[in-house]
């Protein structure tokens, strides 16, 4: 039986934390609910834990048991495992992690519960976690600020943003599509661009005009209702990975601007450069920069398949 959480509200005086906030974990399902500091994230587990009382909405299916487990700071570590640091603090904490998911059953509730954890004692709870899952078909909510827990654990996401769940879906179409401005500044780096539409709400390639810089931007087919009116502003998104910095033939089908660099931050594997384009600002992720620097003039492709348009 799915854990069915549906229209969950919850208000401190006359402050609602929670409106109508809902989604469904199945059995076998890891659900990542993920959203800044002071969200209501932990509120909202309480509530599904049985903790701490809603003003109104249901929670169905967690008669099967629930489990609840945060992970400890490393302050309070000592007094559960001894005096222990670095190392010995990881391997405490992951110990107590591995014996709660060994000894649950039924629907899981955790917050943040790989926090200050190394990536790779990370891994090893997460992969631990995912193997009791698939073999027992726990259902777990994972509650968490980190866009990486959500990539590395989670089989689908719910945003939580001013006191109500935006998008729900796998963290690949959340991060590739998401619908709406507080889901594209969720999971990841993106461009927001402010324009207001040119073509009419019909056509098959719609066009805008930005705000900054005043170029000219076809995106993808989009739905009429995101469109807006033909005097609107409305916010365009394209993460910088999907940026390209060209050297060659101009294609303007391809949204190619002029641009200059204005920053280049070394990543490792990749280079994140910062352009400017008329008082456009861009931000492009490659995994190479060669014969750029500071101060240098490109050309910078936008294309149309990549760019969305976001609801407010």
């Amino acid at each position: 039986m799915p854990l069915r959480i549906e229209k969950i509200s919850k208000r401190f005086d006359n402050n609602w934390v929670l409106r109508d906030v809902g989604f469904d974990v199945a059995e076998g399902e890891v659900l990542g609910v993920f959203g800044a500091n002071g969200v209501g994230k932990s509120v909202l587990l309480r509530i599904i834990a049985g903790a701490e009382s809603s003003n109104g909405g249901t929670v169905a299916g967690a008669d099967r048991g629930i489990s609840v487990f945060e992970m400890p700071k490393p302050s309070l570590i000592g007094s559960v495992f001894g005096r222990c640091n670095g190392q010995e603090d990881h391997r405490a904490r992951t110990a107590q992690f591995e014996q709660f998911v060994d000894r649950a059953s039924g629907v899981l509730i955790l917050d943040e519960p790989f926090e200050g954890l190394d990536a790779p004692v990370r891994r090893e709870c997460v992969g631990k976690l995912r193997n009791a899952v698939r073999e027992r078909g726990l259902s777990v909510v994972l509650a968490t600020r980190d866009p990486e827990i959500i990539f590395e654990s989670c089989d689908r996401a719910a945003i939580l943003c001013d006191k109500e769940i935006v998008q729900t879906g796998t963290p690949k179409d959340l991060y590739e599509t998401p619908d709406s401005v507080a889901s594209a500044l969720s999971l990841g780096r993106v461009n927001l661009i402010e324009a207001r539409r040119l073509s009419k709400s019909t056509s098959d390639i719609p066009e805008f005009h930005t705000i900054e810089g005043e170029h000219r931007l076809f995106t993808q087919r989009t739905e009429k209702r995101l469109l807006g009116a033909i005097n609107q502003n409305v916010s365009l998104a394209i993460r910088p990975e999907h940026v390209s910095i060209a050297f060659g033939a101009s294609f303007p089908e391809d949204n190619l601007l002029k641009a200059t660099v204005t920053q280049v931050g070394y990543r490792g594997a990749t280079t994140l450069v910062e352009l400017d384009a008329d008082g456009l600002r861009l931000k492009a992720l490659v995994l190479r920069l060669v014969g750029l620097n500071v101060g240098d003039e490109c050309m910078v492709g936008l294309p149309p398949d990549r760019i969305l348009v976001l609801r407010s």
